[in-house]
């Protein structure tokens, strides 16, 4: 016989060592105030790891074997069996989406796979598995205006939709620091899918860091003529460097008030995610790390994963995809 199943055997009555007793008190303590059931599947999971004996866990957490016996024998209500499996999705939900989503977004996932279930449901199945979503910081004026900007019209108004892809764009700069100084990144977002589209991150704040961000969304997208590029009035965007790279490649300008979040709610919105979900979740050691992180978190989670409120729960590149309701997916 093997010897812990020996062991096992032998302590069936119940009794174990004051060693023993001590080490799943320390355990079990977060359990004392736990309702019965709550009791009977921690001592389900311990009997099955043949830790201790079933009476000895009985007595120490105060509820009656035969009690346990019962509730392990009986055969679970479908709404029991439906939680186990609802969680066993959510588990997954969760471990996909890199930053901790919350009850809704989590509910989104259902929802593509089928599951229309409520709010409250996902919130106590996702408040039993010890899964919670993480909440943003407080948001911080970071542009600073320049000397003699070249001016230009508000063209968004804070209407930030596009009836088609590529013909209204927003972006912004955003800071985070390092072990070896402060990095900078650069954004353009589509404003028809929130897809990031173009983005530049390095350990300066010269125009050309927003020129190289629009660079990439050039390339990649080829939008036509006259896409309106709005933004902040940072000494970037109101540069004239800026101005004549817009110009010369048939860009119209938009610009916002200086530090008034609400007028490019969009960039402000995806900072927020950004820091939120990946920056605030781990230090940075050089540029280099960061750069290959973002780069990964944008392409392989943020475009293709990570569903938007704004989008009906759809990602990015569902709702390029044509995809206009959560529910079209499952169908």
């Amino acid at each position: 016989m093997d010897p812990a199943a020996a062991g096992l055997q032998e302590r069936e009555g119940g009794e174990c060592s004051v060693a023993d007793a001590g080490e799943f008190r320390k355990k079990s303590g977060d359990l004392v105030r736990e309702r019965t059931a709550v009791k009977f599947a921690a001592i389900a999971d311990w009997a099955d790891q043949q830790e201790y004996p079933v009476a000895f866990m009985c007595r120490q957490l105060g509820v009656s074997r035969a009690g346990y016996y019962k509730w392990r024998d009986a055969p679970l209500s479908d709404r029991a069996v439906y939680d186990e499996r609802l969680s066993v999705l959510i588990a997954g939900i969760y471990a996909s989406a890199r930053g901790n989503p919350g009850v809704r977004r989590v509910r989104a996932g259902l929802a593509a796979a089928g599951h229309r279930v409520g709010l409250k449901r996902v919130h106590r199945l996702m408040q039993a598995a010890g899964l919670q979503g993480r909440h943003p910081r407080a948001w911080k004026r970071t542009t600073v205006p320049g000397q003699g900007p070249v001016p230009a019209p508000d063209l968004i108004g804070r209407s930030f939709t596009a009836e088609e892809a590529d013909t209204r764009w927003c972006g912004d700069i955003t800071y985070v620091k390092t072990w070896e100084g402060w990095a900078y990144l650069a954004t353009v977002i589509d404003l028809h899918s929130r897809a990031l589209v173009g983005w530049a991150i390095e350990d300066h704040m010269r125009t050309d860091l927003v020129t190289d961000a629009l660079d990439m969304a050039l390339k990649t997208r080829k939008p036509p003529a006259g896409v309106i590029f709005h933004s902040d009035r940072g000494t970037q965007y109101t540069s004239t460097a800026f101005a004549k790279y817009c110009e010369d490649h048939n860009i119209r300008r938009s610009l916002g008030r200086t530090g008034v979040c609400y007028d490019n709610a969009v960039s402000e919105s995806f900072f927020a995610t950004y820091k939120k979900e990946l920056i605030h979740t781990r230090p940075w050691p050089n540029l280099t790390r960061l750069r290959k992180a973002t780069i990964d978190w944008i392409t392989n989670y943020y475009n293709t994963i990570r569903r938007h409120s704004t989008l009906g729960y759809l990602t990015p590149t569902e709702y390029e995809l044509g995809y206009r309701n959560i529910n079209e997916l499952a169908a």
